[in-house]
């Protein structure tokens, strides 16, 4: 991959988008992670104002550490970014003591965890209606268009998408390139949706480069039949992902009804 010259060819695109749709600049979540962290250093770099958002729901110290340093890299080497710090557990927890949670615990946690991704959606709207912004999605193209591993209206709600063709080995090249602190470079990638450590290799059973290669294995007409071994587990997990994901990756179904009904 021509590094430079993608990253050159994303900030000019952002630039291009954000002019023609007369906004102010960028407003971005930024959790600790490497995609959001190449994202926003390449809004950084369009020159336009950049809003970088923490926001932590119960969060692991080592994404909020992460964030931060983040965050200091920017404003010490761009002087169009900001920061707002927004501290989302008492909405969180407000929110948890009024809704039902009556049925198996795990059901519940993983209702919980979209909860967090779906309010921090909600505050980065907020910021952007402010200010005349566009929200910056982070999501890259194994997460938003393989596996679909991100919440519907939450982290997946956003204006505009300048990585999702990219694979994340790929977005860590990139990341390289830009200067990304190395503690965000070597963290084992996560979702931060549960106030804890697990990684996102450990919710879907298999790395980033395996899934990559599934992926492409996939569009290239592969069978389960085709492998053996581990192979055949990761190129499984991928089917399972993207069969059961596919409605967060395709239009939203709309009834449509027959002329002769309307008339």
């Amino acid at each position: 991959m021509h590094t430079e010259k993608v990253i050159d060819y994303i900030v000019n695109w952002l630039k291009d988008y954000a002019l023609n749709a007369k906004v102010n600049g960028f407003v971005i979540g930024v959790s600790g992670g490497i995609d959001s962290a190449v994202t926003s250093t390449l809004c950084a770099k369009t020159g336009l104002q950049v809003l970088c958002l923490e926001m932590p729901i119960h969060q692991a110290e080592s994404h909020v550490s992460r964030a931060n340093k983040h965050i200091s890299f920017l404003k010490s080497n761009y002087s169009n970014v900001d920061s707002k710090r927004v501290d989302l557990t008492p909405v969180f927890e407000s929110f948890k003591s009024e809704v039902s949670n009556d049925v198996n615990a795990e059901t519940v946690d993983m209702a919980l965890a979209n909860t967090r991704a779906r309010l921090r959606m909600t505050t980065l709207y907020y910021h952007a209606g402010l200010y005349g912004f566009l929200v910056a999605g982070t999501g890259n193209k194994v997460e938003d268009f393989g596996v679909g591993f991100y919440t519907k209206y939450g982290d997946g709600g956003v204006d505009l998408s300048p990585i999702a063709d990219l694979l994340k080995t790929e977005v860590y090249q990139l990341g390289a390139a830009l200067g990304v602190p190395k503690s965000i470079m070597k963290a084992a990638p996560s979702d931060g949706l549960f106030g804890d450590a697990r990684s996102d290799e450990d919710q879907i059973g298999a790395s980033y480069p395996e899934l990559e290669w599934a992926m492409q294995m996939n569009e290239n007409g592969k069978n389960e039949s085709d492998f053996s071994g581990r192979q055949q587990e990761v190129f499984k997990i991928y089917k399972r992902f993207n069969r059961n994901n596919k409605h967060k990756m395709v239009p939203i179904p709309v009834c449509e009804i027959p002329k002769e009904l309307k008339h």
